[in-house]
Formats: structure tokens, C-alpha cells, sequence
């Protein structure tokens, strides 16, 4: 009987590696046939399966959580803002805490990096007030960011 060539993971280095299969997949010159269609969507469902059960997204920010998926896939700002197609100084806003996700951003982020829209569209704190940011009327501190959603801009 032949060896399986993946299983579900079931150890961090499994999943790790399993990440750094995926990425060199995803991110390869080469055309992508069939088979390795295949096997990045097997690998796909094995590293979602592992995130829900062990649920990674829950303990980092979304901010915090862009800059672990940049250090894992060795991406720079420059690099992300490339291939997000959005300006590099839109990216250092986003990862200085200085400017909120865009719903644009949370999708490219989604599909960039292979998770749900929801790892990226979780409040949290804002360092930095921009000049369209309201502060706290009682602290002076930026208001908490706020995912908006459709029903609440209709009730605005």
C-alpha cells in the first residue's frame, strides 16, 4: 500500500510545512496544471481545517495578524502593496495602526493569504488618530476601529 503524500495535520511542523509547500505552490512561475490545482486545494483544506480547530485568528489583532502572515511568507510592504495593487504608504498606515481595513483590502487579504474575510474584519485599537478618525470626547484617544457593515450604514 502507497504512502499518503499529505494527511491531516496534526503538529504545528506539520502545519508549517504544510504552509511553505502551499506558498511555493501558490506563488511558482510555473503553469499550473491540473494536478497541482489539485494539490493546492488539498493543502488548502488541510491548513483551514487546522486554523478552525486550533483557532489561530482569534488571538491577534488583524493588524497584528497581517504583519505574522508577512513574516511567515517573507513579504515586505512594498511587496504586499504590489500585489494588493494599493500604494506602499497605504500598507505602513494600515501596519502602524494609523488607518482601518478597507472591505477591498480584507478581500485581497482573504484570498492573498487563504483565510476567511473575518481574520481581517474584527475591531481593534487605532494608535494613531488620522484626521478623519474621531477621538473620545471624555479621553482624547482614537475611537476603537469598527467593522461596518451595510445594515449599520443604513441606520446612520
Amino acid at each position: 500500500m502507497e504512502a499518503l503524500k499529505y494527511t491531516v495535520i496534526k503538529t504545528e511542523k506539520q502545519y508549517n510545512s504544510y504552509c511553505r509547500i502551499l506558498h511555493d505552490l501558490d506563488f511558482s512561475n510555473k503553469r499550473k496544471t491540473k494536478s497541482m490545482m489539485d494539490e493546492i486545494e488539498l493543502l488548502t483544506v488541510l491548513i483551514e481545517k487546522y486554523d478552525a480547530e486550533h483557532n489561530v485568528f482569534n488571538t491577534l489583532d488583524p493588524v497584528a495578524l497581517l504583519l505574522s502572515f508577512m513574516k511567515e511568507h517573507q513579504l515586505k510592504s512594498i511587496e504586499l502593496a504590489a500585489k494588493l495593487d494599493v500604494s506602499p504608504g497605504l500598507i505602513s498606515d494600515i501596519t502602524h495602526y494609523k488607518k482601518g481595513f478597507s472591505k477591498e483590502i480584507i478581500r485581497k487579504l482573504a484570498a492573498l493569504f487563504k483565510v476567511s474575510q473575518e481574520a481581517f474584519n474584527r475591531p481593534y485599537e487605532m494608535r494613531a488618530a488620522p484626521a478623519n478618525i474621531k477621538t473620545s470626547p471624555s479621553s482624547g484617544k482614537p475611537t476603537t476601529y469598527k467593522p461596518v457593515s451595510a445594515a449599520s450604514r443604513l441606520l446612520q
